[in-house]
Order: C-alpha cells, then structure tokens, then sequence
C-alpha cells in the first residue's frame, strides 16, 4: 500500500502545524524538524520540547505517528543522543542528509555530508547499532552537493548502515529549491536498493504526486511545502480527486470552509505556543503559502498583514467569519 509522509520543514512545520495538518487525515507518519547533535548529550527535554508528541506516544493529536530527526556529523555522538532518544519511545529516528543550508553545511551537518559515503555508513551503523531493532531508523537524503556522481554511493552507504527506509529529496544541495527537480535519479536509487524508497521534491498537486510516482518507480511519497500550500492536498490524494475547476490551481468553496475550521485551530495552537508578538507572524507565514491556492487566503492574508498584536489579529480573524476555537491546554 503506498504512503503518504509529511516532511520536516524547519522554522515551518513544527509540532502545532503537524497537529493541524495530520488532522485534516492521509498521511502515514510524520518527521520533526532536526535536532542538531553537536559536542554533549541532550538532555531529554531537547527532544520533548521539539516533539511534545513524545509525551503522547510519539503521535499527533489525531494518532499520527511522529519519527523524531537528528543531525550531525560526529558517529558517536549521534549513537549516544540516538540512544537516549530512544529512551522516550519515539515512533522513529530519522536522519538528516539533506538540509542544504549554508549554516548547517558550514558546520558539517545534513547535505554536506554527501561528499564522504563512507562517513555515512560510520553515522547509520553506530546509530542503528545503539537504537532498540523495534524503533525504525530512516534517512532523508538529498542528491549529492553540487552533482549527482555519489548519489548512489551514498544510498547504498546508509543502507549499509541499518537505515530501513530511505527519503530521497530530487534536488542537490547546490539546487537548493529550484522548481527543477531530478525525477529520475531517485528511479536510478530505487533501483540500485533494496530498502524501500520515498521520492520527495515539488509535488505541489495530485497531477505532481501521480507524476513523480510514475516517474520514480515509488509507492511512497513525502510532501513538504506543497502540504502546507494546500493542506488538504494528502486527502485529495487519498480520494484521488483534484477537486479543483478544470485548468485551475484554486480549489472549491466547500475546501475554504475546511481549511477555515484548520486555519482557526491553528491560531489558537500557536497562540499557546508563543508570545502575543510572535503569533501574528505565524499565521502569516501560513496564509503566505496558500494564496497560492486558495484566493480566500490572499485576501485573509491582507486583512492582517499590518497587524502586529495577537488581539487585534483575532478581531479580524473573527470579522472574517472564522469562530474562535478552544483546543486542549486553553483555560
């Protein structure tokens, strides 16, 4: 049965989007953003405050599993924090190779590593080796840094290492997230494992996700931005219907009146989360992505653009049509 995964998004997806995201239904599990491993061990309250779906079972609010990432580039390090983590039971372990930021590659972290398969093969197998067989241990990687010449060194390297499940992002680090994509080399990957693979890169749509899947060869799709630009875009997979006017991007009346419902949980969420200062700046981040979709939220994004306190954006909100909601952990 083919898979529908949400991806980790830093500085986007964070555990009051997934809650949001993974209700609305269709995905089979989700990814953290990274948790950097540098020089110590991280105490436990690292991980539960990136994850607090760690003090739920490692799941969602509605039942989504969660896999917890790491990243680093130092193989004992990663053992040891990979071994505490699991400690706390979490629904997976993943590890990033794929974040092509200039920051983290600076330091040795995520695609950088892409450049030494065999460095590789020392992080997956020290941290497969310290981690319970019963927690699955999956990797994300990216093509190579600047070219494709070790992608495949590099998949059979982290097979090799334990890894049991292999995300494959069709850019290289050096593509940064250009609309090119490169469909076909995570064919060449998924020919040359054994483990199963996940395609990843710019499926924005249903025709995207039917497309990359023909053109990989992979049951299992990941979805990033194109999850948070239409958030109903894994149950439109699920139904298999577009549910979009024909040659159009926008989507029906009746999807607005859903994604309304998402969008009012989300504001209340993310008000729990953080301060009145930060909260409006969230919510527009959101909005931001789906006018790409969905006119209604350019115009809800226009609305409170100029807003700056949290009140005055839920004053607005409300003007809009969208009710307050209450949701667990509100007085």
């Amino acid at each position: 049965m083919s898979r529908i995964i949400l991806a980790p998004m830093e500085g986007l997806a964070d555990d009051v989007l997934r809650a949001v995201l993974t209700a609305a239904g269709g995905y089979d599990w989700c990814v953290t953003e990274f948790v950097r491993v540098t020089t110590t061990l991280l105490p436990h309250s690292c991980f539960t405050r990136l994850s607090p779906e760690l003090n739920n079972g490692s799941r969602t609010a509605s039942g989504t599993p969660v896999r917890i990432q790491l990243l680093g580039s130092d193989p004992t390090l990663m053992a040891e924090n990979a071994a505490h983590l699991a400690l706390l039971n979490p629904a997976g372990i993943d590890l990033n190779f794929g974040c092509p930021t200039p920051l983290v590659n600076r330091n040795r972290g995520g695609a950088a590593l892409l450049d030494d398969p065999e460095l590789l093969l020392r992080i997956t197998g020290a941290v497969r080796q310290a981690v319970p067989p019963a927690i699955p241990l999956s990797a994300k990687m990216r093509l190579g840094t600047e070219d494709t010449d070790r992608a495949l060194d590099c998949a059979l390297a982290l097979e090799d290492g334990g890894v049991q499940e292999l995300v494959v992002h069709a850019r290289t680090r050096a593509d940064g997230y250009r609309p090119l994509v490169r469909w076909h080399w995570i064919a060449h990957i998924r020919e040359a494992v054994r483990l199963p693979v996940i395609a990843n890169g710019e499926v924005w749509n249903l025709a995207d996700y039917r497309a990359i899947r023909a053109a990989t060869g992979c049951a299992d799709v990941m979805l990033g931005r194109g999850a948070v630009a239409d958030p109903l875009l894994a149950r439109r997979i699920r139904g298999g219907n577009e549910l979009s006017n024909a040659g159009e991007a926008h989507y029906a009346d009746a999807d607005w009146e859903v994604l309304k419902n998402m969008i009012a949980e989300f504001w209340a969420r993310v008000q729990l989360k953080v301060t009145p200062n930060q909260s409006p700046g969230r919510l527009k981040q959101w909005l931001g992505m789906m006018r790409r979709n969905y006119p209604q939220a350019a115009l809800l994004y226009r609305e409170i653009r100029e807003l700056r306190r949290a009140d005055e954006v839920s004053l607005a909100l409300e003007r809009c049509g969208l009710a307050a909601i209450a949701v667990p952990g509100q007085d």
